[in-house]
Formats: structure tokens, sequence, C-alpha cells
């Protein structure tokens, strides 16, 4: 297995080259946009936070006082903005009752207990956890997401019905903990899904990974 996931970094990195994934000014703006990708594409994302911007409301203290209606009126074009915007919330408690708002305090914390810590907090599941983990705080941690289960799937690799912390554990053991890799891992199987192992219509004939 882990000649085999090496062997797909390889194949990937060489046909889309480096992904400079997760796109965003700060960590704060990574951790926010965690949360507004839930059930919706990057475009709807990249509109809430830029209308975010334009408020000049994407700051820590700032979302922390504002009301769980005002946020939900800035990420609208994210869809689902009212359970969202009371996720985002139930963040900020979180982070102001435990690190004070402080991310260079957040991401000095163990990271097992850090996710255990994130995953208590409601609306926080393993992929928003993760995404916090690896993404905003440069943790060595595999982001397993629905691309990354179709992809192995149909590879053969997994079970259809494999859950988040199988697919995980196969990264984690046989790969080493290199946030960087893990990282760019996770960006290229969203760039190969999105462009060939698509869920209607997949390009296996002409995909990277065709024969691997």
């Amino acid at each position: 297995m882990r000649r085999k996931l090496q062997g797909i970094f390889r194949r990937l990195y060489a046909e889309f080259g480096p992904q400079h994934w997760w796109p965003a000014e700060d960590s704060f703006e990574v951790i926010i946009g965690a949360f507004l990708t839930q059930g919706t594409n990057w475009l709807n994302v990249e509109k809430a936070i830029s209308r975010l911007k334009e408020k000049k409301a994407l700051e820590p203290g700032k979302l922390f006082r504002m009301s769980s209606a005002k946020i939900s009126s800035l990420i609208k074009s994210s869809g689902y903005h009212n359970i969202k915007a009371a996720r985002i919330k139930e963040f900020l408690k979180f982070f102001f009752k435990v690190y004070q708002g402080d991310l260079k305090k957040m991401s000095r914390d163990d990271p097992r207990k850090l996710r255990r810590l994130l995953l208590s907090v409601k609306g926080i599941g393993p992929e928003t956890a993760d995404s916090i983990l690896l993404y905003a705080l440069n943790k060595p941690v595999f982001v397993v997401d629905a691309y990354t289960k179709r992809i192995f799937s149909r590879h053969g690799l997994i079970k259809d019905d494999a859950d988040y912390a199988y697919v995980q554990d196969i990264f984690m053991r046989n790969l080493k903990d290199n946030a960087k890799m893990f990282n760019e891992y996770h960006a290229l199987l969203v760039r190969l899904a999105k462009d060939y192992c698509r869920k209607q219509g997949p390009k296996c004939g002409i995909c990277p990974l065709h024969g691997q």
C-alpha cells in the first residue's frame, strides 16, 4: 500500500504540479472557509469570503461579537447559511473560551488533543476538524473527503462504504507525517476528482491514474 500511495502521488504531481491549496490570506480565513465549504463548491465560498472582507468582518473578534443573523446574511452565497453561521458562532465561542481568540496559542497545542476538542464543538465533524488542523494550523493530519473515497474505491483500494477513520488511517500509516505532503496530496486528489474522476461521466480512459 505504501508504494501504491507514493506512486499515485508522484503521478498526480507530475500531471498537475503544485496546487497551492488552501487559497487564503491567513489561517483564520482558512478556518472560516472550512465551514463555508461544507456542502457547496468553492466558487460560492469565494463569494462569501469576499463579502466578509468587504464588510471588514473576517477577523476573530469582529465575528465573535457579531450576531448569527448578521453572519448568515454575509455568507448567504455559500448555501445553508443559517446552519453555517450557527456553526461558526459555536466555533468562535470555543476559540475564545479555550484559546482567548489567539491562533498562535491554538497552533501550539498537541494536535491529538486539539482534534478531540474541535470534534466536541457542535457542527464540527472529522473533515472540518482535520481541514482546520492541516490547512490552517499546518498539523500533519490527512483530510479525507468524498473525492478521496470516490477515487480510491474506484481503484479497488477501499470499499464503497469505508468510513472516514479507516480511509484516513490508510494514509497516516503508510505515509510519513508531513503536513506539506498531506496538503499537496489531498489537493491533487480534489483536482483529479474534479477534472477526471467525476461522480457522473468519469473520464477513466484518459485519467492520469489509468492503469495505475
